[in-house]
């Protein structure tokens, strides 16, 4: 239901994490200074699973699904609009990701860099471990500020900055439709906190699992509403 007492259709967003890749499974780094990996077999799964739940957006549940739970339960949101275009961050694992959806909804996949996950600078390809051993407090600092950029990369703030554009160009492209962004967790993670109107600050505290589904509408007079955030897809 929406939160508004008029009739203006809002746009709505559906955020996709793409599926697990080495570097994901190893906790290591990988941002928008480098394509990056591409899905392992196990992040493979997940793209069609994340491609499957796609294509039930906005379509009516079967007949006796609510018994079923989960993500199996035949239509998702079903209020609504099918998505009708596929926008994905250039890194290849969202663009595998992105394909595997595009192949499931019939849409052809257009790339925006706005949409890419953070820029860790220095910080790239390194784990937690080896961050805090090179800058010790600062990893805590760039998750609990919003504003700390870590060397030659970007804050919460900065990153959120340009999705927030992204999304922006969306919206002026018409409303009343669905429209799935491809992305990464950093990336999901500042849509969401924007929608909610919360500060940079607390961003980094959302859980945005690999492959699963986050759900904003927007409206063209600066309203948003968060349908859902992080729902997983491989369950």
């Amino acid at each position: 239901m929406s939160p508004r007492l008029d009739d203006a259709h809002p746009l709505t967003v559906v955020l996709v994490r793409h599926g697990v890749t080495a570097l994901t499974e190893a906790g290591v780094g990988s941002g928008s200074d480098v394509p990056g990996p591409p899905l392992s077999a196990r992040g493979r799964i997940q793209a069609a699973q994340a491609a499957d739940a796609v294509f039930r957006v906005g379509r009516a549940p079967r007949a006796g699904a609510a018994s079923s739970g989960g993500m199996r339960g035949g239509g998702l949101w079903p209020d609504l609009p099918r998505p009708t275009a596929l926008v994905a961050s250039p890194a290849v694992r969202a663009q595998e990701t992105a394909a595997a959806v595009g192949r499931r909804l019939g849409l052809h996949v257009s790339t925006d860099d706005r949409f890419a996950e953070f820029r860790f600078g220095q910080w790239e390809g390194r784990t937690v471990p080896e961050i805090e051993q090179g800058w010790p407090g600062a990893l805590a600092q760039w998750r609990s500020t919003g504003t700390f950029e870590p060397p030659g990369g970007e804050s919460y703030a900065q990153l959120g900055a340009r999705v927030w554009d992204g999304l922006a160009e969306l919206l002026a492209g018409g409303v009343d439709r669905t429209v799935v962004v491809v992305g990464h967790a950093g990336q999901i993670r500042t849509a969401v906190g924007q929608a909610l109107g919360a500060p940079a600050a607390t961003w980094s505290r959302l859980r945005i699992p690999p492959a699963s589904l986050s759900v904003l509408r927007l409206w063209e007079d600066g309203s948003t509403e968060v349908t859902a955030a992080g729902v997983p897809t491989d369950g």
